[in-house]
């Protein structure tokens, strides 16, 4: 299946800063695809070169196996910035401008994507009396108009509250599941991780890891295993045949193998054997965000 988005070589540098080094990869048609990285690492100079906003030094990139260009620009819905709407005026009123302006669907479609974002109740409200998840939810009625194939979407929960950010997560599901690829740059690990199916992680313009969240994440396994002297348990199983390294993490222990190697069954026989009654023995899921500051704390 062609990639919705490809990328290939991108170079950008401001002055001596170099934004992008080489960047490649792909977005797949229908994906939620996260792009993670600490400020300054390149991630908005990235979504500014894939809108046509910046010109990259070096390197091209395609949408839907074409170069950029207004026609498939009107396939790609955005938002980058703060939402920029008038206090005073409605939520239809501001999508009316905003529809004149952009030029993308028809003033029919407003009814359509202010149901989508759960906001026809409020529809005739002043922004000024919107939350700011509200506000949120307003601009990516805006980035739907015209009904495009994919949405680009630069930090779409910063600044809300946890209530608020729970919102655009589960918008960004609705969205997802209607076939929309989304493409979206975010610091927050946790929210990606809940609603993402791939995702690229950069540092200082260099990009570190490209995927799929579950094959980024699972190079090893981790097995957690607990009883009641964790601090014995430890002692005991340092040294367990196969495993590359363990630690002591409160009162568990952490056991860590090559991917796929890991056999439960051998270590709870083990430790049996030793006299020692285990409480917890579980495969341990590795999180995004200890994937991303193993990554980020390396040395480039």
């Amino acid at each position: 299946m062609q990639p919705v988005l490809s990328l290939n070589g991108i170079f950008k540098s401001y002055g001596a800063i170099k934004a992008l080094k080489d960047v490649s990869y792909e977005v797949p048609e229908g994906s939620v695809f996260g792009i993670l990285g600490p400020n300054g690492s390149g991630k908005t100079t990235m979504l500014s070169i894939i809108l046509d906003i910046l010109k990259p030094d070096a390197g091209s990139f395609a949408w839907f196996g074409k170069p950029g260009s207004p026609e498939t620009r009107k396939q790609i819905g955005s938002l980058l910035e703060t939402p920029n709407f008038y206090q005073y005026l409605s939520a239809v009123d501001n999508l009316n401008i905003t529809q004149a302006i952009s030029g993308r669907g028809t003033p029919a479609d407003i009814d359509i994507v202010l149901e989508i974002v759960k906001l026809t109740e409020r529809k005739k409200s002043r922004f000024s009396a919107y939350s700011l998840g509200m506000k949120q939810r307003l601009a990516i009625a805006a980035a739907l108009l015209g009904d495009p194939q994919v949405l680009v979407f630069d930090e779409p929960t910063n600044g809300l509250d946890p209530v608020g950010i729970a919102e655009i997560r589960e918008l960004i599901k609705v969205l997802a599941s209607r076939g929309k690829t989304i493409i979206m740059a975010s610091h927050l690990l946790d929210e990606v991780e809940k609603v993402c199916t791939h995702v690229a992680i950069m540092k200082r313009g260099t990009l570190l890891t490209a995927g799929q969240v579950d094959e980024v994440l699972a190079n090893e396994d981790i097995v957690e295993v607990s009883s009641s002297d964790p601090g014995q348990l430890h002692a005991l199983l340092s040294n367990f045949q196969g495993a590359t390294h363990s630690k002591q993490d409160g009162k568990t222990v952490q056991l860590y193998f090559p991917l796929g190697t890991s056999k439960l069954e051998e270590i709870n026989r083990f430790c049996f054997e030793k006299g020692i009654i285990l409480n917890q023995l579980s495969v341990k899921k590795k999180s995004l965000e200890t994937k991303f500051f193993e990554l980020t704390n390396d040395k480039l």
